[in-house]
């Protein structure tokens, strides 16, 4: 390896079955891994062989201590590249959510959506 690459991130979401759900079938991800995780929590990996999501949710609402894994939703967005910008925001807009925030600009075209435990996405194609 000659560049340090970004291997995942971790999310708290409310419930992680249906965020791996809902992420593989906008992005043609898989499920990498799922088990157990802290906490009596539970985690999905998904994404692709080399990158991934980890997904993590916990029936505990231990949100009170600051940087918690349990508290929901904490980062400002997560980033996909995708091939076909205008195929994955229709699929989007079907599975319910509200593109919003399109640009056209240097390096690529972009829109935003927000899930259900308010956690941004940004997805972005350079082709």
């Amino acid at each position: 390896m000659t560049k340090p690459i970004l291997e995942h991130v971790n999310l708290t979401v409310s419930d992680s079955k249906r965020a791996a759900e809902t992420m593989c079938a906008l992005f043609d991800w898989k499920v990498r891994w799922s088990g157990p995780a802290i906490d009596d929590g539970y985690t999905y990996h998904v994404g692709t062989d080399d990158q991934y999501v980890a997904l993590y949710s916990t029936s505990h609402k231990t949100d009170e201590k600051p940087g918690g894994y349990a508290m929901v939703g904490r980062l400002n967005h997560v980033g996909v590249v995708v091939d076909d910008l205008d195929k994955i925001e229709k699929r989007v807009a079907a599975a319910g959510y509200k593109p919003f925030n399109h640009g056209d600009y240097e390096p690529g075209r972009r829109f935003y959506f927000m899930d259900e435990d308010n956690i941004e996405y940004e997805v972005v194609s350079y082709a």
